[in-house]
């Protein structure tokens, strides 16, 4: 995001730099009182309850914990489940440690959400872990909880690890919702969460895994092999960010919301079409019939000097698609929209 961060947690991580313990090892597992954060933070936003000394993992950044989870739970020859579309990471992290990633289709008829039927049928017999992003990145897809009880019980009957890579829930989605929320879910599944989007703190790389006690121990044997803690400062400001107010989060999306709406103005100047309820910091757009990703990146570059990204970067599936980003300025956006004549 090209936001700033709560001005209090700016002032968290300033006033910390002279505390006695700033600049020394931390624990990996965090503060104890950055622990007690998130937990109160799953409960206000998702209704979910965590034991903060054993059902929480803070780690340095979400994307860390998608190599710590394939690390502690992979092994060569084993099967990974990814969304095509999806994140590119899943798979290349698969295949870094000798597992074979296994498509599962996500497209617009089933408004981007798994076909289980078609999954069932399959052979499961090496799968060990399934990842799912919802709030869906690059499409911004929502799964509704009679999706995500589907999901879980789909893992469970197959004996699955599923985890849901969660760091959109707060853009531009009216209810936050967590995996962690359906029945019993915690016996099979983990999720990352993130404060990069949220708070506007990508570069400090804060986010954390929530989970029962086993899987996040088997986690983070993983971890503290990786790394010796996380900054001190990090983790104070970290604090302060999840106590922000609702008028936070509300401000936060007027800015994107207005975006939005250029970014659909964009969208239609260059004849695509998009749908209105997605979530994210992302606009996906479909292309007109007649053109692929990348030639039309290519058209958009070269003639109106506008760069979007081509949605087959993100899959087979992503074909015919771009993806529009919102984090450039509302200023940024209309000139693009001016350039097109």
């Amino acid at each position: 995001p090209d936001l700033q961060p709560p001005q209090r947690v700016i002032a968290a991580l300033e006033s910390s730099l002279d505390h006695e313990n700033a600049h020394r090892y931390q624990s990996y597992q965090g503060l104890p009182q950055l622990r007690e954060a998130m937990a109160g933070f799953y409960k206000e936003h998702y209704q979910v309850h965590l034991s903060p000394k054993t059902e929480i993992l803070p780690l340095m950044g979400s994307k860390e914990g998608i190599m710590h989870i394939s690390m502690a739970y992979l092994n060569p020859g084993d099967e990974v489940l990814v969304p095509n579309p999806g994140y590119p990471t899943y798979s290349a992290v698969a295949k870094l440690l000798g597992a074979s990633p296994r498509f599962y289709d996500l497209n617009s008829d089933r408004k981007w959400m798994p076909d289980i039927m078609a999954l069932q049928k399959s052979d499961l017999s090496k799968v060990k872990l399934m990842w799912i992003n919802y709030p869906h990145m690059p499409t911004g897809a929502q799964a509704d909880y009679k999706t995500l009880t589907e999901l879980v019980e789909f893992a469970k009957r197959h004996k699955i690890l599923l985890v849901n890579d969660n760091p959109y829930s707060f853009l531009l989605s009216d209810s936050p919702r967590s995996l962690l929320k359906v029945n019993r879910a915690k016996e099979t599944c983990l999720e990352l969460n993130s404060l990069s989007k949220t708070f506007n703190m990508a570069g400090w790389r804060v986010g954390m895994l929530v989970g029962n006690e086993e899987h996040v121990n088997n986690v983070l044997k993983v971890k503290s092999n990786m790394d010796s803690g996380m900054f001190y400062g990090l983790q104070m400001g970290a604090i302060e960010a999840m106590a922000c107010s609702k008028i936070w989060y509300t401000s936060l999306n007027s800015v994107y919301e207005k975006r939005r709406r250029l970014i659909w103005e964009l969208a239609e100047k260059m004849k695509c079409t998009y749908d209105r309820n997605s979530a994210g910091l992302f606009v996906w757009a479909k292309l007109p019939p007649y053109f692929k990703s990348e030639e039309y990146v290519e058209i958009a570059l070269k003639n109106h000097n506008i760069f979007v990204a081509p949605g087959s970067i993100f899959g087979s599936n992503g074909e015919g698609y771009i993806r529009f980003s919102l984090c450039a300025s509302e200023d940024k956006i209309e000139e693009a929209i001016s350039r097109i004549k």
